[in-house]
């Protein structure tokens, strides 16, 4: 059961670093953003669409199922 939950977990890391490189990136050319690192765009209120929503969902899922994952293999691991 460990080494099966080992190989998904290997599997799942890829795919979670596939989705995160796979987003779009968000790139805002004013110089003020330069110096803030684009703080003022936090809690802007732009609702992503598409291609951007998709894989917004997909990293959070990937996301979720990695440390469901992790937290199996440390429970198998100590007992």
């Amino acid at each position: 059961m460990y080494n099966i939950l080992l190989t998904a977990f290997l599997i799942i890391c890829v795919l979670l670093i596939a989705c995160v490189m796979m987003q779009p990136a968000k790139t805002s050319n004013d110089a003020m953003s330069a110096l803030t690192g684009g703080a003022g765009d936090l809690f802007s209120r732009k609702k992503a669409r598409g291609f951007e929503a998709v894989m917004q969902v997909a990293t959070t899922i990937m996301g979720a199922i990695f440390f469901i994952v992790a937290i199996a293999l440390v429970y198998l691991s100590s007992h």
